[in-house]
């Protein structure tokens, strides 16, 4: 399964998922980030690469779905609710994502 990973700059909460699960095994993972400043920018080569999207709020998905296209029949967009109140590798982000994300790897 192909994962993507979304917050606003692709600094923080993103790039803190795609580190900590990147190599697991058995998923592809990538992030990136909706602002124009983001590390890595999401594009449509990359929402149509993702089977399963997880966005850290509702306004990336709302950026999200305003932007691009999405198959919403082959693609899962799900928000996780995570503030932007962590740094890179924050051992509470890491957790957060941890539980958030078990159910679904």
């Amino acid at each position: 399964m192909n994962i993507l990973f979304v917050c606003s700059r692709n600094k923080w909460r993103s790039r803190t998922a795609e580190t900590i699960f990147k190599n697991n095994g058995q998923h592809q993972i990538k992030s990136a980030g909706t602002e124009k400043s983001a590390r890595i920018k999401v594009n449509q080569n990359l929402l149509d690469w993702a089977d399963l999207i997880f966005v850290m709020e509702d306004k990336h998905k709302k950026r999200i779905e305003s932007r691009f296209k999405l198959d919403h029949n082959n693609t899962e967009l799900l928000v996780l609710d995570i503030p932007d109140d962590y740094q890179y590798m924050d051992e509470d982000l890491i957790e957060i994502l941890n539980i958030m994300i078990k159910p679904y790897l």
